[in-house]
């Protein structure tokens, strides 16, 4: 009898092994057993036997086949029938194993009929088990012992891990092997057939298979077929695993760095696993998407690795855009946090390229707060895509937890949307919502736009508002609106400035006035400083006097601007303090001690020092035929006394005592007249008669307007002591438009530029900075003023509209060609208006519609 060595791959049955060559573990050979023969395995029970033919026999477990016999034996094979003869005659007499007659019955099932019950009661619970057959190096047969007299055998899953498919045959077509499947399914079958193992029970697939963590004696059989490259983790089963999907992550990593198994060649992806970097948070883009600023203040935006926000068009995602958004706002921006690029993402559906990133904020993961919150998905990653967050499945545990929980986007319920009205859509909108906004202080506030360094759009949450809001007391220069647009000196980074304090910040906002746009203008505090003084202390901004003066914040913000001319930031980077107290001096000896000789540093854009005249003005009248003014200053005290003036005049010239003149008045005396339009008595000076028509031209000198009265509507103007001059001068004050030069020989253009003031202007309370007082005859009393009016409510980036531009730039007048002695000193603010004309002039505005007047 010939000898040879094998090595017991499985056991079929009592009486038949598969054997496998030593030295070829691809070649196998069935093997059974001389003479013997083992019960059968029936599909409803199993009566055992274990190993060589004379011990079976000996403990009943195996008993000669009837033939054994009847062929001729050899010497040796004689004495072997002879020895197990006897073994069975005492296994008999003992009564031992089939010779039993009862007892040893183990009751063996071949199918689950309520598998989720059976996950349920077995649960994460250690059960013994047999490897029977190895399909695949991720699927098994197992025989599960439920009990010592109840066996299951049923296939299972190993959880976490997917291995390479064997070759088979679906459908009538063969389905080749893919590469390692072979190698695989070895590695597992020299390990687990036939062994005892425990299984770990986590769940089911979706074909009501096990999912099992199977433990060799030495580990999880996943965790080795990971190392060694024969597998790879799979996403689906993250959840069941919880903290095991870790170390098996770890398994599959090692193979990937050493090369292993289906990882030869293996490279890992262009920027992952980046470095980590400090940085601040600047701007929530989406829930899903953040811009942060590093320390060396350059920005760059960054995807949340692994999570999608709320999907706007999804109808049932969409709602929670905005809440997932404020949900994130409120916990990051301008917060420091830790950043590691976990990988690059392509372009695609018309986006850029894009880091993908984990952000840590108060060693907290941010994309995990989101999951965990209800406010992100999770994404399914392809199993080559590498480039994915390193807490990918704590994601996964979290999104699990958060469906379950009906949490943010997984709630059955609908969110309450919140709807913002606009109240600067309309200026009467803003008049109403301005006067309840103006009897409150300090209202929260979150600039959700910033438009310029001085001009935000602010959402107030409480009253579910947005409006567009203006710094009072101060000018900050215009940032480029286009790329086609030149933006002012410093303008872009004052713009960048405020983006970088304010932009989604928590605020809170004084309001003190409207513009004529609908803006708000008023005062804004960042972590409880006024903002202006912030943008003044870093000399991006110069205090407007008439409005800081007005907001009752002058002090504080004209030390900011102090601050920044000391230090020569931004706008006053060539800030002189010499040739601002040569200017001084130079005030303090001219005719006009308001207006300066010359201009000192960048910000005096306007031609004046930092000494400025200013007037609270009305605008009473515009001639139609110079497009002179008339102003009437506008105080507390000049309003209060002209309006007691008024009203007892009135009630004077009511008397039946008071009779109208029928001679001609004497020119240059001041009378009583009524106007026309509204019937009412007030002063006039006469200039001159028409004794044929008995009128009279009357100058009404509190408003600057003139008509010719009837003789019939003058009277005298009472007691002087009551109504006199000498009780209250004339209110209303001569005035023109500086660098501005009407077309007067064109009554065309005069009636243009005649509407363009009435209708801006006239009427209007606005600010004159006078330029320079003109003395000499005709002057009148306070001599000429050549003024620059600016409109507070206007819809400049400062607040306020400068009149005199804007008046040439429509081409409604033009820059004096010879111009005043006081003009010749204003070279930046000439230099502006003749921008504005060259601008009207290229746009064939006004005058300029035939071309350019000035060149015959």
């Amino acid at each position: 009898m010939s000898v040879s060595q094998a090595k017991v791959k499985s056991v079929l049955s009592g009486d038949t092994l598969v054997l496998v060559s030593v030295n070829n573990p691809g070649q196998e050979r069935l093997l059974s057993l001389a003479f013997v023969s083992a019960p059968r395995f029936q599909r409803d029970r199993e009566e055992g036997g274990e190993r060589l033919p004379e011990a079976c026999v000996a403990e009943g477990w195996l008993k000669l086949r009837d033939d054994s016999r009847r062929k001729d034996l050899s010497e040796e094979s004689e004495s072997l029938l002879n020895s197990i003869e006897l073994q069975e005659a005492k296994a008999k007499a003992d009564g031992k194993g089939v010779w039993a007659g009862h007892g040893g019955l183990i009751e063996t099932s071949y199918d689950l009929p309520d598998a989720k019950a059976f996950v349920e009661k077995f649960n994460s619970k250690d059960l013994d088990a047999i490897v029977e057959r190895v399909l695949a190096g991720d699927r098994m047969v197992l025989r599960l012992f439920l009990s010592p007299s109840k066996h299951m055998q049923i296939i299972v899953t190993v959880a976490g891990i997917r291995a390479p498919k064997r070759a088979n045959t679906a459908e009538g077509k063969e389905q080749p092997a893919e590469p390692l499947a072979n190698e695989s399914h070895q590695f597992v079958e020299t390990r687990l057939l036939q062994r005892n193992v425990k299984v770990n029970i986590l769940g089911l697939t979706p074909q009501s298979q096990l999912i099992c963590i199977v433990k060799h004696p030495n580990g999880s059989i996943a965790d080795f077929l990971l190392k060694a490259g024969l597998a790879q983790c799979t996403d689906f089963h993250s959840t069941l695993l919880g903290a095991e999907m870790k170390t098996l992550r770890q398994a599959e990593k090692h193979a990937k760095e050493n090369q292993l198994g289906l990882y030869k060649g293996h490279v890992e992806s262009k920027g992952s696993g980046g470095n980590e970097v400090d940085a601040t948070v600047a701007r929530i883009v989406r829930p899903d998407t953040i811009t942060i600023r590093s320390k060396s203040g350059s920005e760059k935006t960054v995807q949340l690795s692994s999570i999608r926000g709320p999907k706007p068009k999804d109808e049932k995602q969409g709602p929670f855009d905005a809440e997932a958004k404020e949900f994130l706002r409120k916990k990051l921006i301008g917060k420091h946090v830790r950043v590691t690029t976990d990988g690059i993402k392509p372009p695609s559906e018309g986006y850029e390229e894009r880091e993908v990133a984990t952000i840590i904020a108060n060693n907290k993961n941010v994309a995990l707060m989101l999951v965990e919150a209800g406010y992100a998905s999770v994404i399914r990653h392809r199993k080559d895509d590498s480039d994915r967050s390193p807490h990918y499945d704590d994601l996964l545990a979290a999104e699990e937890t958060a469906q379950s929980g009906q949490k943010g986007m997984w709630s059955s319920k609908a969110p309450t949307t919140k709807t913002y009205q606009d109240y600067s859509e309309s200026l009467q909108k803003a008049k109403i919502q301005s006067s309840v906004l103006q009897r409150q202080k300090k209202v929260p506030a979150v600039v959700d736009y910033v438009k310029s360094g001085s001009r935000f759009t602010v959402l107030i949450p409480r009253e579910n508002g947005k409006l567009t809001f203006v710094l009072s007391g101060i000018r900050a220069p215009r940032s480029a609106r286009n790329p086609n647009e030149k933006a002012e000196p410093f303008g872009q980074e004052a713009h960048d400035f405020a983006n970088r304090r304010c932009l989604q910040r928590d605020v809170e906002i004084d309001v003190e006035n409207i513009d004529k746009q609908g803006g708000f203008i008023g005062v804004l505090y960042i972590n409880r400083e006024n903002f202006a003084k912030l943008l003044l202390e870093e000399g991006y901004a110069t205090v407007h006097a008439y409005s800081a003066e007005q907001s009752g914040h002058a002090n504080e913000l004209f030390a900011a601007e102090q601050k920044a001319k000391d230090a020569r930031k931004g706008l006053w980077h060539d800030y002189d303090p010499a040739a601002e107290d040569q200017d001084d001096e130079t005030l303090s000896t001219a005719p006009n001690a308001s207006i300066p000789a010359t201009t000192n540093g960048t910000p005096s854009t306007n031609g004046t020092s930092s000494k400025k005249d200013y007037r609270d003005v009305i605008i009473t009248h515009v001639d139609p035929e110079t497009c002179a003014l008339k102003l009437q200053h506008v105080s507390p005290t000049a309003s209060h006394a002209l309006a007691n003036l008024m009203s007892a005049f009135r009630t004077f010239h009511l008397s039946p005592s008071t009779s109208s003149t029928t001679s001609p008045p004497k020119t240059g005396e001041i009378v009583a007249a009524k106007f026309s339009e509204d019937k009412e008595w007030y002063r006039a000076r006469i200039r001159r008669n028409d004794r044929d028509a008995k009128t009279s031209e009357a100058l009404f000198i509190d408003y600057g307007n003139s008509e010719s009265v009837s003789w019939k509507d003058i009277r005298p103007l009472g007691p002087a002591e009551r109504f006199g001059t000498g009780k209250l001068k004339a209110q209303a004050t001569d005035a023109q438009l500086s660098f501005c030069q009407f077309p007067t020989g064109n009554k065309e253009y005069m009636a243009d530029a005649m509407a363009f003031l009435r209708e801006n202007v006239e009427g209007k309370q606005v600010v004159a900075k006078v330029d320079f007082v003109e003395k000499g005859p005709g002057a009148g009393q306070e001599g000429l003023l050549w003024v620059s009016i600016f409109d507070p409510n206007g819809s400049g980036e400062g607040q306020e509209v400068n009149v005199n531009e804007e008046v040439v730039g429509e081409g409604l007048a033009m820059v004096p060609r010879k111009l005043k002695a006081w003009e010749q000193g204003q070279g930046e603010v000439l230099k502006r208006f003749r921008e504005r004309e060259e601008e009207a002039k290229a746009e064939r505005r006004g005058m300029w519609e035939y071309g350019d007047l000035t060149e015959d």
